[in-house]
């Protein structure tokens, strides 16, 4: 009965676990690691983005996104959408093709891969003969064109990927074609590009890298015009009108070519080379279009001057007497023109590190901001802060202070516009808050599944620095030729390291943020809605205390500026808190309703008064054996004898441990028999925990201040709250102090004290990675001014206080005030688990509104997430996130306050992930199959069969193709058949057909 019962009340545990705890990655937030290929489908309105490591991503309206991965790890070097349908091909450097669609499933569409193709030359062919270096997706949507390194194209069926061998164009059967004299003994070389005729579908334009194009019938089987260009061809445009064709070189020419349909042409009509007669780079990809003005744009990449400008990405737009050479700082992998009846709207640029988006209708061609697929990485990240359920208030500030940085853009709308946006409205505004290498704090609507720039804060005006003076060292002045327009967003280069930041803490009540860097800059700031000219405020705290014997090897502190500072609308400092020696700073919090904000860094912590601008308090925790702790992360110096001595000191301490077990191991074994029962008794009671190994405290950087923690509880006795600050060292040590407060009236003039109150130092010496107070019912405290907006309840002060101690081994509940052990739960430490973040959060139910649980999130350097239950200490769920060998990965993660967290997976993108049950951002997208085009619209080509053989039936031919066939019949029926086929066509829409019986 004991037993049914226990059964019983572990299923209902796991059916609340359930409601409560759901493990999900939802959204990849930012831009794609290494993009190698760009699509566009101006039937659906959906851009994709394919990249080095095999991911395909497909983006439409802000909130449309899908994303697919290849199998093989191999580079997407082509992505091409299949005309007026909702499947697309996907070309690897494996040399194999790839078909994707969107098929509709529960009201959202998914992207799914459906087929996958690799061209097969004849035995003892070289790999030249079939190695792909062109595509074309044929405008019936039925055929796939497969131009080769050897010459040869090959045609194939689409989506059964079937290859048309009677279809296919030899090499020999071009060269027999074209005039001996200029064929010589020279080979075409491989096919460069393929083109269809915009007004007719079969003629296709075959060109070679040598630079032969040839006018190809594909219903004749035969050339019609030959194009003898002698240098090496790189791209070709195919005017609308049909009448002429554009080649660009190796050169850095362009030429003009008139379509006859018939003859050879052995020289163009016009050629041009636009950045003059000294050598100039290859012209990679050309388009001209017809403007409303009557003068076309011409748009191209390349092209530049050699010697002088070869190491520019440009991509040069003309039009008329107006012309532009766009400069974009990482290299061009490709771009499309978006049309409107034609005419261009927007110019859609990918480069390795963005996507640039220029507005081709207004005047000057502003570049449009872009609300997804933002560069997150512009300047390298360098921390994250999460901030959850911002006020209205806060919110419209943070906004208008970003709008008045945005003047530039252009104010024309996202021009990609595909698919539908079915998620949700946001329950709650989410801020989160990046730190970069340059100094900027960057502000992101972290609400949806777009992560929407918002703000930019930069800290570089504080200090001297050489910022002012690069801002536009790039920028071409009026007449200079090239006329260069620097472009885009991304910029690794800081002007210098120091500036760096390193902790941001955001009070989303007040409007005060701190900001602190590199080298040891504390920035308090304020939310002003006008500029302000102000000189800001320093302070000096030396974190040594005087201390003999240490001397700073690392970088000099920022100078700060003494005259008056000139500060643009949003977060303006108005103090500086500089710790001496300079180092990173290493923690950092702020108390709003208490006007202090504690630091800490590799020597100690500190408590600063900002309301009165003066510190509190310094403490230093610099151990004596910490001379590493005296390097700084910028010295070119590092102690290379100190880790040595350390690892030989390692050693010889477990050899001298293994001797005196095995003189010792004869008189302990009586002793251990003992023990050997209360030892099985523990780990039935704990199976997971294991022995913690002991660190020695002559391990480096003992005296790193991991955690800070503000508290109001039980310090002196149980019955007077007070104040208090809460430290946590990387050597296992917990420092706490009483702060003493004035009162409202005299807090401007009374000083604020911080007297010792407690110490606890860990057994283990593990490093202190996080602190928490709970309070009577076992819930921790609420935020500051969290209880004083009526969004919280107030912490319960009649029940005992408990102090939680998460360790990177354990985490320990110590009783308040008296500071004495009360439970424990242990991490594997024997499998190597350490806790590297840590955070508070509140997981509510998917089924009861009403009900919900705190808990701890853990993030181990295994890459698993925990959840541990809250006030009892004990492990809920554990799920494995991250790979164990992403360190930067496990060093980037933080956590929300409602079971949410985001890590970044390459230098540019965020993973978001869920752990809870309620709270879930995830795209919900829908993209509707277009309506398929009229036979004399598609043209749809003769499919050629061997006399007597069968027409083949595929079951993979295309929606469009399927509901055509069925309109068609759908005429001449009625009743019960006409009620069957409008069953086969609604199941068609979502990726299946209805059968009847037997059928």
């Amino acid at each position: 009965m004991k037993r049914f019962r226990r059964h019983g009340h572990e299923s209902q545990r796991d059916k609340l676990k359930q409601e409560l705890y759901q493990f999900n990655k939802t959204v990849e937030h930012g831009f794609p690691h290494q993009p190698s290929a760009l699509g566009y489908s101006p039937t659906l309105q959906l851009l994709a983005i394919g990249t080095r490591s095999g991911a395909i991503k497909l983006y439409g309206s802000p909130g449309v996104e899908f994303m697919g991965l290849h199998d093989e790890n191999a580079t997407v070097t082509q992505v091409h959408f299949l005309p007026h349908q909702v499947e697309l091909v996907t070309l690897l450097d494996d040399n194999s093709l790839h078909m994707w669609t969107l098929r509709a499933h529960q009201g959202v569409s998914e992207l799914l891969e459906i087929g996958r193709f690799a061209l097969t030359g004849p035995p003892g062919a070289p790999p030249s003969v079939t190695r792909v270096t062109a595509v074309l997706a044929h405008s019936s949507g039925e055929l796939l064109l497969l131009g080769t390194e050897g010459g040869h194209v090959f045609v194939v069926e689409v989506p059964c990927f079937r290859e048309l061998e009677e279809r296919n164009i030899s090499v020999e059967e071009v060269q027999s074609s074209v005039p001996e004299e200029y064929i010589g003994r020279r080979s075409l070389e491989s096919v460069e590009a393929l083109q269809e005729n915009p007004l007719n579908p079969r003629q296709v334009l075959l060109g070679y890298s040598r630079g032969l194009m040839v006018l190809w019938d594909l219903d004749g089987k035969c050339a019609t015009q030959h194009f003898l260009c002698t240098q090496q061809l790189e791209s070709v445009w195919w005017m609308p009108d049909g009448g002429q064709v554009i080649s660009s070189h190796s050169d850095g020419s362009f030429c003009h070519w008139t379509v006859t349909g018939e003859g050879s042409q052995q020289e163009p009509d016009k050629q041009e080379t636009p950045y003059g007669t000294f050598p100039c780079k290859a012209i990679s990809k050309i388009v001209q279009l017809p403007s409303t003005e009557g003068t076309p744009f011409l748009l191209f990449s390349g092209g530049m001057p050699r010697a002088s400008y070869g190491d520019r990405h440009c991509i040069s737009i003309i039009n008329g007497k107006t012309h532009v050479a766009l400069d974009f700082t990482s290299r061009i992998i490709d771009f499309f023109v978006i049309r409107d009846e034609g005419v261009p709207k927007a110019l859609v640029v990918l480069v390795e590190e963005e996507l640039v988006v220029v507005d081709l209708q207004s005047e000057g061609w502003p570049v449009i901001q872009t609300p997804y697929l933002v560069p997150l990485h512009c300047s390298a990240i360098t921390c994250s802060h999460h901030v959850s359920c911002i006020p209205l208030k806060l919110w419209e500030r943070v906004l208008a202070a970003g709008a008045l940085q945005n003047t530039h853009y252009s104010g024309k709308p996202w021009p990609v516009t595909g698919g539908q946006n079915l998620a949700p409205d946001p329950p709650q505004r989410d801020l989160l808050l990046t730190g970069h290498e340059d100094g900027t704090v960057r502000f992101w609507d972290a609400s949806g599944v777009c992560l929407h720039p918002m703000y930019k804060l930069s800290t570089a005006g504080v200090f001297h620095t050489d910022a002012d003076f690069n801002d536009n060292m790039n920028q071409g002045a009026e007449g200079d030729w090239p006329p260069f327009r620097k472009v885009g967003n991304f910029d690794p280069y800081s002007d210098d390291p120091r500036l760096g930041i390193q902790k941001i803490h955001l009070c989303k009540y007040s409007g005060y943020l701190a900001v602190a860097g590199t080298a040891g800059q504390i920035l308090m700031m304020e939310l002003n809605d006008e500029p302000a000219e102000q000189v800001v405020e320093a302070s000096l705290v030396d974190l040594l205390q005087g201390q003999e014997g240490f001397r700073w090897k690392g970088h000099a502190r920022l100078e700060v500026h003494e005259d008056p500072v000139l500060f643009p609308p949003g977060f303006q400092p108005f103090s500086l808190v500089q710790c001496q020696p300079p180092a990173g700073v290493t923690a950092l919090t702020l108390h709003s309703e208490w006007k202090l904000v504690a630091f800490g860094t590799s020597h100690g912590f500190g408590l600063y008064d900002y309301l009165q601008r003066s510190p509190v308090l310094v403490r230093c925790t610099l151990n004596p054996s910490d001379q590493l702790a005296m390097e700084g992360p910028l010295s070119r110096v590092k102690s290379i004898k100190k880790s040595l001595r350390q690892s030989f000191r390692r050693i010889r301490r477990s050899r001298v441990s293994v001797r005196k077990n095995r003189a010792n191991n004869a008189a302990k074994l009586q002793e251990a028999n003992a023990r050997l029962d209360a030892e099985l008794q523990e780990m039935e009671l704990a199976p997971v925990q294991r022995k913690i190994e002991a660190r020695s405290s002559d391990d480096s950087f003992t005296g790193l201040v991991r955690t800070l923690y503000f508290a109001d509880s039980f310090l002196s006795d149980a019955t007077h709250s007070t104040p208090s600050l809460w430290a946590g060292t990387n050597g296992g040590s917990v420092f706490a102090y009483i702060l003493r407060l004035p009162t409202v009236e005299h807090r401007t003039e009374d000083p604020v004290t911080a007297h010792p109150a407690k110490e606890i130092q860990l057994m283990h010496r593990a490093p202190v990675v996080g602190l928490v107070v709970l309070d009577g019912r076992g819930a921790p405290l609420p935020e500051p001014l969290e209880v004083a907006h009526d969004l919280s309840r107030s912490p319960d002060m009649q029940g005992s206080h408990h102090l939680l101690v998460i360790s990177e081994e354990q985490f320990k509940l110590f009783t308040l005030p008296k500071v004495s052990a009360k439970m424990k739960l242990k991490l594997t430490a024997t499998e190597g688990s350490r806790v590297r973040r840590v955070g508070v959060a509140w997981f509510g139910s998917s089924r009861v509104d009403e009900y919900g649980e705190s808990g701890l999130v853990v993030l181990t350097n295994q890459g698993d997430l925990l959840v541990v239950s809250l006030p009892g200490v004990k492990m809920q769920v554990q799920h494995p996130c991250i790979r164990r060998e992403d360190v930067s990965g496990i060093a980037s993660c933080v956590f929300t306050k409602h079971g949410q967290g985001f890590y970044l997976i390459s230098p540019s993108e965020f993973e978001r992930f869920s752990l809870s049950a309620r709270w879930l951002v995830e795209p919900k997208c829908l993209v509707e199959v277009p309506p398929p085009l009229s036979a004399s619209a598609r043209a749809p080509l003769p499919r050629s069969q061997p006399d007597g053989a069968p027409t083949e039936h595929s079951d993979h031919r295309s929606v469009g193709d399927a509901v055509e066939v069925l309109q068609e019949i759908q005429k001449s029926l009625e009743g019960d058949q006409m009620t069957y086929l409008e069953n086969n066509m609604k199941g068609l829409s979502t990726g299946g057909m209805v059968m009847s019986n037997g059928e």
